[in-house]
């Protein structure tokens, strides 16, 4: 059984869990999500099964799109509703200020992640440190918010729809703007809509799941995930050439970019990259 199965993770589930139910059903250790989802949060987990799995640390750089409401007036331990309230204040701000800080936002800018998540700082999770009471220095990372749209404005609510790159912790996005505005925010609904190539109209419920009587029915195939990069189709000799580990010679591409390559019969094999007019393997998926 190979391929990517959608899952609209609930709330209150970890990925983790999702994982295990999948395994389960599944009758199969090769499962692996392909972004943690914190249990607070629900929407589009993506889940590898198979040989698919080979392919999960290639989707972690994937855009990635959220709705999420955040409530002004107030700060927790973990930037969110779950946490303890650190903070409360007066929300005196108007919607025409709300809109303007929101929109200061957008674009490419340094954020330092929340302390309350699964970023290594030598050797432990910083989550185990702050839930240790302990509160370490942590690295600003790059990050690139490509849009907000403000969908409702109904102070002290506000609900937003983010599309933005890797590595965006909502959370501390949410945190950031009630620190702009002056009298602090935090997260308290977040929904993923889109990661990996997958909206959430891909996505099944574990309802549906569990009551699926065909899981392979259920499934997209493993090159669905690569469908944005061009097709190369090889004849007997050259999959076979592939396979054993052969560069092979590639006259018909493009220097430096990535390939779906198939074998004779429409079996997909790989992704490969055209490095000086060879065909380099990046990632097998061949049994």
């Amino acid at each position: 059984m190979n391929g990517i199965i959608i899952i609209d993770k609930p709330q209150g589930k970890t990925s983790h869990d999702i994982v295990g139910i999948l395994r389960k059903k599944c009758a199969t250790r090769r499962v692996g999500h392909t972004g943690t989802l914190d249990p607070l949060a629900t929407g589009v987990l993506p889940v590898c099964i198979g040989n698919a799995t080979r392919a999960s640390d290639m989707l972690t750089s994937s855009d990635k799109k959220y709705r999420a409401v955040l409530e002004l007036g107030k700060r927790s331990d973990t930037l969110d509703s779950e946490g303890v309230i650190t903070e409360e204040n007066a929300v005196l701000v108007t919607e025409p200020e709300i809109r303007s800080a929101i929109s200061e936002f957008i674009g490419e800018s340094m954020q330092i992640p929340p302390m309350y998540s699964a970023i290594k700082k030598n050797g432990k999770k910083l989550y185990e440190l702050a839930r240790d009471g302990i509160e370490t220095e942590r690295e600003p990372r790059p990050i690139n918010i490509f849009s907000i749209d403000i969908l409702d404005i109904s102070i002290p609510y506000v609900t937003i729809d983010v599309h933005c790159s890797k590595g965006t912790y909502i959370r501390s996005l949410c945190d950031d703007i009630g620190t702009r505005l002056g009298c602090g925010a935090i997260m308290c609904k977040l929904r993923r809509t889109y990661t990996a190539g997958f909206s959430i109209d891909d996505a099944i419920t574990l309802d549906e799941l569990e009551n699926a009587s065909d899981i392979e029915a259920l499934l997209k195939p493993t090159d669905s995930l690569f469908l944005d990069l061009p097709a190369i189709y090889l004849n007997e000799k050259q999959e076979k050439s592939i396979i054993n580990g052969v560069r092979m010679t590639w006259r018909k591409g493009n220097e430096g970019q990535a390939y779906r390559v198939y074998g004779a019969d429409g079996r997909f094999l790989c992704v490969s990259r055209l490095d000086d007019m060879r065909l380099v393997l990046v990632k097998s998926f061949w049994s």
